[in-house]
This record gives structure tokens, sequence and C-alpha cells, in this order.
């Protein structure tokens, strides 16, 4: 069996079913090849259920701290169950709403593993796509253009033997029945903040080891510190500087134990649980790459600036083609690919002008260069940082820790780059992303008028604070 379409998509998560309702909007006839669930690693894996049981962390805390806002709450408690009970909701909800987008657009979609074909009897070119499909025939999936999207997998350690049970990825964390009495995070980037940030509110006692000199290295510095003192400060430990001996693992029946090299000198380390959170591998494997002409490095499929590989009707988006593997980053370069496709001539993502950010509490956001990066591109700066301690509507809330970092060139003012650590990061970094869309210089974000009381001030403040004019500070 054989169908022909516009385009046929391998994977379907936040960048492969964005991408088939974008082609299918443009009137492409449209298929999905999923071997798990729509909605891939983000939905069901990864970004929605971390964050629901990041909320869960969050009311729990809101209600211990409750008494200092005259609300009596004594005898709060937590019930892990139901915060997983209601994870699960959270994502089938969604996961609801994705299937209706493609019944919506007349997106076909085939359950099963699918693998790319060399040239054969079904298409001269590469790029067919062979479904294998449970208690069903295999079917032929002939594409005019093909977009792979397979996301990735969460890496782990030479030696570290995944089991699920001692030693665990954030698949396995999200899954747990019962919270541990300890766990050690192997890794202090942003999933393991996470989920140290989650688990320390939950009661678990929280160890986080980096291999590197501190933690968030992809931050910039005056986070990453600022970040490291606070979540010390709710009594996480964070160790640097650590070289995990693997051959030195053991386990018991309740506990993992593993020997750690700091400056040449031996350290164990002992938890009931050891989470490894170190990155997120592609999945390139047994997709059928080794049919076509596409390249890989690294374990990531090369792609140009819209997301082509070198067999041009052949496309890749999202954690397969590595960058910075974000849902919002996957879906653009998902509607990237299909203008491409349609000759529109669309303008590629530049990586300056996407914001990032980190759940944990506090929250982490932000977007274009940290200072150090400005510097190495030998780029003359000018900093304004302006605390939350001075802004009317943190005191209000009651969360004051934390401040707005923001970069500009002293030459010509642009803004080069803007980082927040403090409440409502994650909302407030979409500002500084626009101001970066449109090469916005930071006397205009000092000029913008932002509401008073409101969190957003602290930006306009920040701003004026590059060229030593805060008002409140």
């Amino acid at each position: 069996m054989a169908e022909d379409y516009d385009l046929v998509i391998l994977g379907g998560g936040t960048g492969g079913y964005v991408a088939a309702i974008k082609a299918a909007q443009e009137g492409l006839k449209t298929a999905i090849v999923e071997q798990g669930k729509l909605g891939g690693t983000c939905l069901h894996k990864g970004c929605i259920p971390s964050k629901a049981l990041l909320r869960s962390a969050e009311v729990l805390r809101t209600a211990q701290e409750a008494s200092e806002f005259g609300v009596n709450t004594s005898g709060v408690s937590f019930d892990f169950s139901k915060a997983q009970v209601r994870k699960q909701k959270v994502v089938d909800q969604l996961y609801k709403g994705v299937q209706f987008l493609m019944k919506r657009g007349d997106i076909d979609v085939y359950q099963g593993k699918g693998r790319l074909l060399g040239p054969s009897i079904f298409s001269p070119t590469p790029g067919t796509i062979s479904v294998e499909r449970e208690n069903e025939e295999n079917v032929m999936l002939i594409g005019k253009n093909v977009i792979v999207a397979t996301g990735s997998s969460p890496r782990t350690l030479p030696g570290f033997t995944i089991d699920g049970t001692h030693v665990l990825t954030s698949d396995h964390a999200l899954s747990l029945e019962y919270l541990p009495a300890s766990i050690l995070i192997v890794g202090g980037g942003v999933i393991g903040v996470e989920w140290a940030s989650m688990l320390v509110d939950f009661g678990v006692d929280v160890t986080i080891v980096e291999y590197g000199e501190r933690i968030l290295p992809t931050e910039d510095q005056d986070i990453a510190q600022e970040a490291a003192k606070q979540l010390k400060a709710r009594g996480i430990k964070i160790v640097t500087n650590v070289d995990l001996q693997s051959d030195q693992l053991t386990k018991e029946e309740n506990s993992v134990q593993v020997t750690g090299l700091i400056n040449g000198e031996q350290t164990s380390f002992k938890a009931e649980k050891l989470l490894v959170c170190v990155g997120r591998a592609g999945n390139t494997t047994d997709i059928g790459l080794q049919n076509t002409d596409i390249q890989e490095e690294h374990g990531f499929i090369q792609v140009n600036e819209f997301g082509q590989t070198k067999e041009s009707h052949i496309y890749a988006i999202g954690d397969v083609v590595g960058g910075m593997q974000l849902a919002h980053v996957a879906s653009h370069e998902g509607l990237l690919a299909v203008d491409h496709i349609l000759g529109n001539d669309p303008v590629p993502i530049d990586p300056e002008t996407v914001p990032s950010c980190i759940y944990s509490f506090p929250e982490i956001a932000s977007v274009g260069l940290t200072e150090q990066q400005a510097k190495e591109k030998g780029l003359s700066v000018k900093v304004g940082t302006f605390s939350f301690q001075a802004i009317g509507k943190a005191i209000v809330q009651g969360d004051t820790n934390g401040f707005v970092k923001l970069i500009a060139n002293q030459e010509n003012d642009d803004l080069i780059g803007v980082h927040i650590i403090g409440p409502h990061a994650t909302e407030l970094i979409s500002e500084a992303a626009l101001a970066k869309v449109l090469d916005a210089a930071s006397w205009e974000v000092a000029r913008t008028i932002h509401p008073h009381p409101t969190l957003s001030e602290v930006l306009g403040e920040a701003a004026l604070a590059a060229n030593g004019k805060a008002i409140h500070g």
C-alpha cells in the first residue's frame, strides 16, 4: 500500500505537528508519522508534565508562606499522588487538543515506526517513508517533501546504567509513584535545576553534582551565581567541579552511592535515587538516514538556515538538529521549513532573538548574548541592573529576590541581551524578546511606559540604569 503526499512529517512532536498545521493551512496534502503520541516529548515527557508538577510545588510553597499575608493555613500537607493525577489531566487535555487540530486540518496521522527509504520502485529519490504499524500492513508514504522531526531522548553517562529504579532519567522521574527521601541530581543545567527546585519544595533532600565550575553554564554568570545563592538558601546542596567515577557506582536496596573526584580528592555521594540530567541526544538511530545523503555531526542532523538537509527535499527541525533544543524553537523551525517549501522566501531564525526560560524558583529567563559572549565578540558594552527589591509590585507579592540585567552596545545603544532572575521572569522576557526582534535601543525600552504597579517596571528601570539614570535605584 502506498500513499502520495505533498509533505510527510516524521515525528508528531511540537515541531512536527505545528509544521503539519501550517502546511495544511497552505493547501498541502499532509501526513504525520508518529511512533508514540502526538505532542511528543514536550507534551508527554517534558515541558508540560514537568511544569504541571512545578505548579504544584509553587502552590505548596505559597500555602506554607500564607500566614505572612494574614491567611491561616495550619496543617498544610502535600499529596504527591494527587499532584501526579493533576499532571496527567493537564497532559490529557492538551493531547486531545492536538488530536482535534489534526482532524480539523484534515491531516492524516499514521501510528507506527517510520523509516526513510532510498530510491526505490516508489520514488526515484530518497525519502519515501515506510511505516511499520502494529497489527496492520506496512504503508509507504511518498512525499514530494519530507520533514524529519524525531526529537530527542535523555542523554546518559557512560557506566551509569539507567534502571528506572535507582538511576533515573527525567522520563522516569515524571512517573515516580512516591517521593524519595533524598536524590542526587547529576547535572546542573536547566533540567537539573528545575527538578532540584521542584523536589526540594516537596520535602526531598536534594544535592546537585555538576562537572563544570558552576551550575547553569549557558546563562549569564551573574544570573547563575544568583540562582546558586537562592537555591542553596532553600536547602539544595550544590557541588561543582565533580568528576564522577562510574566504575564506583554501587546500588543497595534503598540507596545508590557514587564516588567523585574534586580537585583529585575522592568524595562519596549517597542518596535514595540518582537522577541523570546531562542533556538530550537527537533521535537519529533507526530512522533510515543511511539510505540518504543526509549528514550527521555529533549525533545531530546537519541542516542549513532553512532546515534543509543534503537532500534538498528533506528537511529536519527541532531537537534532532541540536541547537537550542527548545519547544518554541522547534515550532518556528517547522513554520520556517514549510514556508521554504512553499517558496515564500522566509527569514531564518536569529538565535539572538530566541528567549529561553527556566521554570525553577526563582524563575530565570534570557534573550540575546550574555555579557561574556558580547565581550568575546569584541563589543563594547554598558550594563544596567535593577533589583526587584525596589519594585512595588514585587514587594506587594512578597517576592523581591532577583534582578534584571540589561546589556546594551556602548557605541550605538542597541540592545544586546536581557537576563532576568526573579518573579515571573518567564513572562517578563517576552517584552525583551520583542525589543530584540525590533532591534530596539535601551533608551526605547526605557521610554516605554510601563504600568504601575507591575513587575514589568523592572525592565524600564534596568534600561535607565544602563545609562546611569535609574529612578528608583
